[in-house]
């Protein structure tokens, strides 16, 4: 596995952003995963939308996205780097929200490459992509 899938670039590959699809088509899929702090926030704005075409048409693109991307699990190693990165950003009064630092930390645990259009990730000390263009 190289490659972390931030959540805009997961919602922009659901709207259909013709460059994130042909980064992620030219990618192997072993290559490339998401955080499951990634479906909880995919997850949130599907349902924080109101019932429109919109949100049906991304539910769809979801429901056929979702199950093709490999999901990380929540384990000791990313609590670990979650809790290190925190603490640091907290002392030197830098903050990130949660959720951010969540998905970071696991692209730390596992030594991958953050793909995200946020350049917030880079202060970290994480590679980081964008695809997005």
């Amino acid at each position: 596995m190289k490659y972390l899938l931030d959540t805009n670039t997961v919602s922009a590959l659901m709207r259909g952003v013709t460059t994130v699809a042909a980064r992620l088509a030219e990618t192997p899929r072993a290559d490339v995963a998401i955080s499951q702090v990634t479906v909880a926030e995919i997850e949130f704005g599907l349902r924080y939308l109101p019932a429109s075409k919109r949100r049906r048409l991304l539910q769809q693109q979801w429901e056929a996205i979702g199950p093709e991307l490999i999901h990380l699990s929540w384990d000791d190693p990313v609590s670990r780097a979650f809790g290190e990165r925190k603490a640091r950003l907290v002392r030197t009064g830098n903050r990130m929200s949660d959720f951010d630092l969540a998905i970071a930390a696991h692209a730390i645990a596992l030594g991958l490459i953050i793909v995200t259009a946020d350049s917030a990730f880079e202060r970290l000390g994480i590679r980081r992509e964008n695809w997005l263009g």
